[in-house]
């Protein structure tokens, strides 16, 4: 599971658990930040760094996210489907050398208009595609003051979907698309 408290004002701070609500992952993003730059941490103490998602420019609608181990050794990158992420959220998933090898997609064109335009209160979904197989899910739950998503991984069971790369698309999703509501 995934959380990001809501009201937060000197930036934003995300929290990853495994199933068994143990911490995984601590992420604390700055306000106010013109290109996107977040480390994510092993923990609170921010001591052990694991992955860092990098903006490739400043301000992107259809914004690239490049995503390096700690050392900067490439992962692959998130990019941001700009035009289409208008009425319905979605992002591809590239591979290390830059090739789109899947999506993420916001689970109903219907619902996503719902929720653009009448009501956020509606919780999204997300399913992820990976060289045509369904590799995980995202699920938000409804709450006002906590964005929640519990992540599902066990569809991947052939292992296409690189789990730092699930992360880093969570955090993003918390991060970005948590602001249009």
């Amino acid at each position: 599971m995934a959380r990001k408290k809501v009201f937060s004002f000197l930036g934003q701070q995300f929290h990853i658990y495994g199933p068994n609500a143990d911490l995984r992952f601590y992420i604390k993003q700055k306000a106010f930040k013109l290109k996107e730059a977040i480390t994510v941490y092993s923990d609170e103490t921010m001591t052990t760094e694991v992955l860092k998602i990098q903006a490739r420019s400043i301000m992107d609608f259809s914004g690239t996210y490049d995503v390096t181990t700690p050392q900067g050794e490439a992962i692959g990158a998130l990019k941001r489907d700009g035009l289409k992420s208008i009425l319905r959220d979605k992002w591809h998933v590239l591979d290390a050398s830059g090739q789109t090898v899947g999506t993420i997609e916001e689970d109903s064109a219907a619902l996503a208009l719902v929720r653009r335009f009448l009501s956020n209160l509606i919780p999204q979904s997300f399913t992820v595609t990976i060289k045509g197989q369904k590799a995980a899910e995202y699920r938000q739950h409804f709450n006002p003051f906590i964005a929640k998503y519990d992540i599902d991984f066990s569809l991947d069971q052939q292992d296409l979907f690189d789990r730092r790369l699930g992360i880093a698309s969570v955090v993003l999703l918390l991060a970005i698309e948590g602001r249009q509501g």
